[in-house]
This record gives structure tokens, C-alpha cells and sequence, in this order.
């Protein structure tokens, strides 16, 4: 009798002790999956060659460091990768979902497992699908600017191919007409298909920015799925003055500590630095005298507590990310940012 209760409270121990090893299993796994703001991307309809890339992003708003141990994919059709591999709090990552047109064809759906194993081990699946088209081919698959001057105009030609099916053709091209003009040459038809040249310009008046955008194909397909596609956009309109770097992290920071650093301010022709400016006070530039085409700015940072209660606190930690501007003597305003987690 007493050796059957000992057997019963050894399994129902155990049972216990499953029970709570599944609860903390879930609850891991949710915590992870807070980090995506979200798990599901439809590639639609994409040509062959064409770039098609989705960005997963995550965000760390816990206390603790998230590191991802590895990202795969289900299927060849798509591949994956981390833009970074370690998040601190409040730092932002990526997951790179790349659809592979030049070497799969016909609908393709894939799912991608993150895997973390800091602070503890936990998964994440995240799903993309979309149909490659054969009937038609993208040369070259995305139209990059790269970087140009702010008033510089500059034109990428991308070749179009409608092959296999017959009266296939464009009936129009759509685009931010505030930013780039997209023109065609006339069609040139072949025993197979259709080809076009088509002539995509970055405007001049274009202001400084960083450029993510896209041109949309209408056909004439009868079927409404495939009746449009996309080409990809992307360059950087760069202003006469830049700052290196844009975003400047200087990590954990004691309470009562002085962190230095720096960052540089270039310009084609030579130039002075008027004033910097930062709302919060604990942040000290020394800016440089005289007139150069480059300008290397020290500044340092005291970890001590403000005046006020400042936002962003976390259990004893508090979270800084302040702009900072500097004032040329070309009357160029330009910007980074500076981020910093004060311990206490």
C-alpha cells in the first residue's frame, strides 16, 4: 500500500514537473514571437530574374540580450539571413527573406525558422510564398541608382521579356512621378514573344534621401492575378554635407562614467562647422576651428542622471537616443543620432 502511494506521488511529481517544463516551453516561444511585429509575407506575382526581398523586422524590448542562434529556411525557393545576430534592449534587427528567381519557378511557398538561444532557447516560424513567373524575364532585376549628388539626374535601362505566350504586352508603367520619370521605347516583337527597353531616370530635384520604392508592369493578362508585377527601387540621394556614422551606439554606460567618441563630417569643397546642437545636456562635442573638406568631431558623454525623470527607463536602466544636428558654414544642416544605455 505505502509502495503504491510512493509510486503514485513519483508520478504525479513528474507529471508536475512536465506540466511546468510545457508551460515555460510556451511561454518562451510567445516571448519570441513578441519580438516580430509580424510573421507572414506575400510575394504576389514576380518575374524571373526580378529581385524579390522581404524584411522581417524584430525589435528587442526586453532588458536582456537576444542572440539568434540560426535562420533556415524549408525550401530552396527562399533564402534567409539575419542582419544581426545579437539585439540589445530596444535595438532593431532584420531577417532577410530573399525569393530566389533565377532558379525556381511556378508558386513557391517556404517557412523560416529563427532560432534563439539567448536569453533561452525558443523559435520562431515566419512564412513567405509567391508565384515566379516564366512567361516573363527582368534584365537587370532591380533598377539601383546607388548613391548620387543631390541636382544630379541619373538613368538605369532594364530590358522587359514576354516570352511563350502570344499578345502578351504592356499597357502601362506606374511609378513615383515625384521622384524618378519611367519611359518606354517602342515594342519589339519576335517569332517567341515581346521585348521592351525601358528607361527609368532619377530626377534631378529629387531631395536628400534614402531611396526604397518600386515601378509596377500593367499587362494585358487575362488573368487578374498576373496582370501586374513590380521591379524593385532603391539608390541614396546624398546631400553636399554627410555625417559618418548616421547612427552612433556607444553601448552601456555606468552611472557616473564618461564615454568619448566621434564622428566625421565630409563635404566636397572645404567648409567650417558652425554650431552642434543636442537637447540633452550630458552630451559635451568639441567642434573643429577652420575650414576642410573633412572634419573629425570628438565629443563624450557623462553618465550621470538628468535635472527631469527621462522616458525609456528600464528596471534601473535608462535608454538614450537623442538627435544630434550640426550647422555648416554652407548653410547645410545635417544630422546623426546617438544612443546609449545609462546602468544605475
Amino acid at each position: 500500500m505505502l509502495a503504491n502511494r510512493r509510486v503514485c506521488f513519483i508520478i504525479g511529481l513528474l507529471g508536475l514537473l512536465v506540466g511546468l517544463c510545457s508551460d515555460s516551453s510556451v511561454v518562451a516561444q510567445e516571448w519570441a514571437k513578441k519580438l516580430f511585429s509580424q510573421s507572414h509575407h506575400d510575394f504576389g506575382s514576380v518575374s524571373r530574374n526580378a529581385k524579390a526581398e522581404h524584411r522581417f523586422v524584430l525589435e528587442n524590448s526586453f532588458e536582456e540580450d537576444v542572440h539568434i542562434a540560426s535562420v533556415r529556411s524549408s525550401c530552396g525557393c527562399t533564402t534567409p539571413m539575419a542582419t544581426k545576430t545579437t539585439l540589445k534592449s530596444w535595438e532593431k534587427g532584420e531577417i532577410v527573406a530573399s525569393f530566389n528567381t533565377r532558379t525556381f519557378t511556378g508558386t513557391k511557398s517556404a517557412v523560416i525558422t529563427v532560432v534563439f538561444d539567448k536569453p533561452f532557447y525558443a523559435e520562431v516560424q515566419l512564412t513567405v510564398n509567391g508565384t515566379i513567373r516564366t512567361d516573363v524575364s527582368v534584365e537587370p532585376g532591380e533598377i539601383q541608382f546607388g548613391d548620387v549628388e543631390v541636382g544630379e539626374k541619373k538613368t538605369v535601362d532594364v530590358r522587359l521579356s514576354f516570352m511563350g505566350r502570344k499578345g502578351l504586352e504592356i499597357v502601362d508603367v506606374r511609378g513615383n512621378a515625384q521622384a524618378f520619370e519611367v519611359r518606354l521605347d517602342p515594342p519589339m516583337y519576335q517569332p517567341e514573344g515581346v521585348t521592351y527597353r525601358m528607361h527609368v531616370s532619377l530626377k534631378d530635384t529629387q531631395v536628400a534621401s534614402k531611396i526604397i520604392d518600386e515601378v509596377v508592369i500593367l499587362t494585358n493578362d487575362t488573368n487578374e492575378k498576373n496582370r501586374e508585377f513590380t521591379i524593385p527601387v532603391s539608390g541614396r540621394v546624398r546631400p553636399p554635407i554627410t555625417v559618418t556614422p548616421e547612427n552612433i551606439a556607444m553601448g552601456e554606460i555606468k552611472q557616473g562614467e564618461t564615454r568619448q567618441q566621434r564622428f566625421i563630417v565630409k563635404g566636397k569643397k572645404p567648409f567650417s562647422i558652425e554650431w552642434i546642437t543636442c537637447e540633452d545636456p550630458r552630451f559635451e562635442f568639441q567642434p573643429p576651428s577652420g575650414e576642410k573638406t573633412v572634419h573629425v568631431v570628438p565629443f563624450r558623454f557623462r553618465g550621470g542622471p538628468k535635472e527631469e525623470q527621462a522616458p525609456g527607463q528600464i528596471q534601473g536602466a535608462e535608454q538614450i537616443q537623442q538627435k544630434v544636428v550640426i550647422l555648416t558654414s554652407l548653410g547645410q544642416e545635417v544630422e546623426t543620432s546617438v544612443s546609449a544605455r545609462v546602468l544605475r
